[in-house]
């Protein structure tokens, strides 16, 4: 179970790893991504997060999906957060938002970018030549998963530490830690070069 005593602290070592990796200031120091089953109101969750932390919506196929992505938007307004709205651009195009998010599939799928000038892209990716193809699509992060098992995916194979610091030393991109992390395990990912850590449940507080 998480406490807000892990949260505050998932939080800070995400932070330091976005200090030591040399991307703070430029891309988000900490993710939340929505999650319908698991964080059906992310509202509380996300007004918690540090001034530049990022926010993606995924509640993919919800009614009332662009209804919280505005709510989130004007959250973001206030407090200094990057929304990007996951897998459609014309939704965040409607929002403003911040950019995108591409699952793997549409970064498989998709030969060109939906882009805006000043929109941040990120893509998700599981493997090695995930991260190859985010990089030929020109994404400007990365969030790979699983990096050790999540509950969200049960039986699924994890990265590890070790692994997971293996594939962001081997790729040019920006990496973002994601899946299981806990302030439990969040530090063996200290040396890792990662651009910080996102998460559902560990920033619940």
């Amino acid at each position: 179970m998480f406490t807000p005593m892990s949260a505050a602290t998932l939080t800070k070592l995400s932070l330091r790893l976005n200090h030591r990796s040399g991307y703070f200031g430029r891309l988000p120091g900490v993710i939340l991504l929505t999650d319908a089953a698991r964080l059906a109101d992310p509202v509380p969750v996300a007004a918690a997060l540090p001034h530049g932390s990022g926010i993606i919506l995924r509640h993919y196929e919800v009614p009332g999906r662009e209804a919280l992505g505005r709510e989130l938007m004007a959250l973001c307004r206030r407090r200094g957060l990057v929304l990007l709205v996951a897998g459609d651009a014309r939704l965040a195009w409607r929002l403003g938002a911040h950019g995108i998010h591409l699952p793997e599939w549409q970064v498989r799928q998709a030969p060109v970018l939906p882009h805006r000038p000043g929109w941040l892209v990120t893509a998700a990716a599981h493997s090695q030549g995930s991260l190859h193809q985010a990089g030929q699509r020109g994404v400007d992060a990365v969030l790979l998963s699983p990096v050790f098992p999540t509950a969200s995916h049960p039986g699924a194979p994890a990265l590890g530490a070790l692994r997971f610091a293996a594939m962001t030393r081997s790729c040019p991109l920006p990496i973002y830690a994601l899946g299981g992390i806990a302030a439990g395990n969040a530090a063996r990912l200290t040396n890792s070069g990662a651009a910080g850590i996102a998460a559902i449940s560990g920033l619940v507080c």
